[in-house]
């Protein structure tokens, strides 16, 4: 064979070599299993998912089926005057009432047990100048309620049956309600049966003005929890409870254009209701300690004006002279940040932390004065300027007259032309709120004493010596004389 020949049939073999190879790998790939694995470089960038929160329940039916027993059906009736005056007091003081024959209306609301032997916490609006009061429970057995005792200044009232052994709602802790948690609304809209609601806490220490309103007062308490929770008419003095069933609030008063719910309900919070209740068992009367100050939110305005550097706190407008606030030294223009270790950022949560105690109580004050802040202690004094305990029934001197007093500034004595008087600050339940005297109002004679300042007013009441006739003038020059009769 030639060497041309040779080499051809070389490169002959060599191709038929590499093809039978090829053929022999691409079978192999071709026939073999289809699940191979390619690895690649993992990604940067990620899907946004949304974080992972835990779910609340929302079943209620434990928490409701603990309240509906305790929670009760208050009927009243009530004997309605139908006067046909002007309705002035001092109009009917000295030209008498043209009056109708009394007539009989009827009224609802709710109640609930917080005892085994008939106490019942409701609303004062509820029962008050009520003739008759009828109790239903939820198992439809119906009993006759007294009324063991009142507080205007809260709008709470507590009644009692003669029962035994009967479903209770225990307290909660309504400190430690968050806003944004579930509650229930037990009462009896409309005159139905116990009916629940649920909604969440809309907001704390919410203050609507409704008491003062009410009382011609400025004495009142208002320190709400507001909830989106359905509350209608018959739902006041039912209970408002958390997911566990426990008493939060008593339900009281809606926010509405028409009188019907409307998204607002407002509840007095179970930190006020226990110590109001607490006292009328014990005492028969609510211990009412007060501060001895004039105090107001700190709106944007007013820290302007008195060029505060902060929103925070009850500010201080003015300091009763003799009061425990004056004696443990604040003055004008502190503000208030504190009582007790907990934060105060309004006028309500002030008044909702001193509601919780009585005429005695020495508490710590946290406040700021000219940018540091400072703390002391304070005795707390009833209104009547003491730390005695008051009992029904006990009601003379200051307290009978029910108001507050500041000596009349010289520029009003100017203005007047006085030389003496007690301008009345502020009034709760008593005499001279029963006769129609509003704040403002300054007392210049009782009967033959000249009353220049709160001893003399006091030393005028001691010497009661059948009624009381009292001399005053309003700020804008009206005058006002009253008759009060110490034993009505």
């Amino acid at each position: 064979m030639n060497y041309e020949f040779k080499n051809g049939l070389k490169t002959i073999g060599i191709a038929l070599g590499v093809s039978f190879f090829s053929i022999f790998v691409y079978s192999k790939f071709e026939n073999g299993p289809k699940n191979m694995v390619v690895q690649t470089q993992k990604p940067i960038a990620k899907y946004a998912n949304m974080a992972a929160v835990p779910a609340i329940s929302t079943d209620f039916t434990e928490a409701a089926e603990r309240s509906i027993s305790a929670v009760v059906h208050v009927k009243v009736k009530v004997n309605v005057q139908n006067n046909l005056n002007s309705g002035n007091p001092f109009f009917d003081f000295f030209f008498g009432e043209g009056q109708m024959e009394p007539q009989p209306v009827e009224g609802s609301g709710s109640g609930v047990i917080i005892s085994a032997d008939g106490y019942i916490v409701t609303n004062n609006h509820v029962v008050e100048k009520s003739k008759n009061i009828e109790v239903v429970l939820n198992d439809k057995r119906s009993f006759k309620a007294n009324v063991v005792g009142v507080d205007p200044t809260t709008d709470l009232a507590l009644i009692k049956i003669d029962a035994k052994d009967l479903p209770i709602l225990s307290f909660g802790n309504s400190d430690d309600l968050r806003v944004g948690e579930w509650v229930l609304a037990v009462g009896n809209p409309f005159n139905l049966s116990t009916t629940v609601t649920a909604g969440i806490v809309s907001a704390k220490a919410r203050g609507i003005g409704i008491i003062n309103s009410n009382q011609r007062s400025k004495l009142g308490i208002e320190s709400f929890i507001q909830t989106d929770a359905a509350v209608n008419p018959g739902n006041s003095g039912g209970a408002l409870v958390n997911t566990r069933g426990e008493l939060v609030g008593i339900n009281t008063a809606i926010a509405s254009p028409t009188g019907a719910y409307a998204g607002y309900s407002f509840a007095v919070p179970v930190s006020i209701v226990k110590k109001v209740v607490g006292d009328i068992i014990e005492f028969g009367e609510v211990q009412r300690a007060v501060l001895g100050v004039q105090i107001a939110d700190i709106t944007s305005e007013l820290a302007k004006e008195k060029d505060l550097k902060q929103l925070d706190g009850a500010y201080i407008a003015e300091v009763l002279e003799g009061g425990s606030a004056a004696q443990a030294g604040l003055k004008k223009g502190d503000i208030i940040t504190s009582i007790e270790n907990t934060d105060v950022k309004s006028v309500s949560e002030l008044q909702e932390q001193i509601s919780q105690f009585r005429p005695g109580a020495k508490i710590n004050v946290i406040y700021v004065r000219d940018g540091k802040t400072k703390n002391v202690v304070v005795t707390l004094k009833n209104r009547l300027g003491n730390t005695e305990v008051v009992k029904k029934g006990s009601k003379s001197g200051l307290e009978l007259l029910g108001a507050e007093f500041k000596p009349v500034g010289n520029d009003i004595k100017s203005r007047l032309g006085i030389g003496y008087g007690l301008q009345v600050t502020s009034l709760s339940e008593g005499k001279l709120q029963d006769a129609g005297v509003r704040p403002g109002y300054i007392i210049v004679k009782i009967n033959d004493y000249k009353i220049t300042s709160i001893d003399d007013l006091k030393k005028a009441l001691q010497n009661i010596d059948g009624g009381l006739f009292i001399s005053g003038i309003y700020p804008n020059g009206r005058t006002g004389y009253l008759a009060i009769d110490p034993e009505e």
